[in-house]
């Protein structure tokens, strides 16, 4: 596995001295057969008064930390190194019986996977269902793989990305009607689409590399967004309809959740006039380790 060293700093400023509300921080890189953790830090500016690290209900590392004092700035850095394997989607092994779609996940894994296939988005209309059911109706739609492949690339394809620094997610409606969006708004429609097709998904953010020289990808900013399917067999896989990709290759995972809303990478409040906030500026770099001889993952600055 490369190793790769992870930078993310986040700076909110204030026209003067604000108080500092509870603020969770979402930043740690998740443990997994396919990415190791060697080390990590989080560093804030004022010094909090406590910090306490804690597991939310979907495994993801949160800090939680609270402030005594004023200031008109703060500061978030969070620094780590780790082994990642990007893997290809030659690797993933379904199940038989889960290789034609449609099929049912088994009783044992049904109750668990039942959240992950509720709808969260209204369709009175049933747009997001027929613009899934294009896809299992094309030819090989039968083959689940090969139906969700090319709903990710058609996404990658159809659709423009368009950087949006504001918070909010488009619904799954108004990225179909704009035929745009963010990486967060791609992976709520596509959540939305493989739920409308009766199978399990999931919200991931984290961040994006280049695991070659001369592969450039769109999306990101800060973090990124893409989807998580479930698929017996090899479990959950990724798909990241921004780019139409399939599999891990790229992708450094941090929050795994049901909803985008539970997997904000930071979230907290302030007590000051109104007006004080001025702005807030992301900074984050994935880059090769410098003793690493995997010489073939190269930087891509978000």
């Amino acid at each position: 596995m490369p190793l790769l060293e992870l930078s993310h700093v986040t700076t909110y400023r204030y026209r003067q001295p604000v108080a500092f509300g509870e603020h969770r921080i979402m930043v740690r890189p998740r443990e997994s057969y396919d990415q190791h953790l060697v080390d990590a830090s989080l560093s804030i500016t004022p010094e909090p008064q406590s910090v306490r690290w804690l597991q939310d209900v979907f495994g993801n590392s949160v800090a939680v930390a609270t402030f005594g004092s004023r200031a008109s700035e703060l500061r978030f850095e969070s620094h780590c190194r780790l082994h990642h394997d990007p893997a290809e989607s030659d690797r993933i092994a379904i199940e038989e019986y889960a290789r034609s779609y449609p099929f049912t996940y088994s009783s044992e894994e049904m109750p668990d996977l039942l959240r992950s296939i509720e709808r969260q988005h209204l369709d009175p209309l049933r747009v997001v269902d027929e613009w899934a059911r294009r896809f299992v109706e094309a030819p090989g739609g039968n083959d689940t793989l090969g139906m969700l492949t090319a709903m990710t690339r058609t996404i990658r394809q159809e659709f423009t990305y368009v950087g949006r620094p504001e918070k909010g997610t488009q619904s799954p409606l108004e990225t179909l009607a704009r035929g745009r969006g963010t990486c967060r708004d791609f992976a709520t429609l596509m959540i939305e689409a493989v739920r409308a097709l009766g199978l399990a998904a999931r919200f991931c953010s984290g961040y994006l590399y280049s695991p070659s020289a001369g592969e450039r990808r769109r999306g990101g900013g800060n973090t990124h967004a893409w989807v998580r399917v479930y698929l017996p067999g090899t479990g959950w896989i990724e798909f990241d309809p921004t780019n139409g990709i399939v599999g891990n290759r790229g992708l450094i995972r941090v929050a795994i959740a049901r909803d985008i809303y539970q997997a904000v990478p930071i979230s907290g409040t302030y007590i000051g006039p109104p007006g004080s906030f001025i702005d807030m500026d992301v900074s984050v770099d994935v880059r090769l380790a410098e003793h690493s001889h995997a010489s073939s993952v190269t930087a891509l600055r978000l």
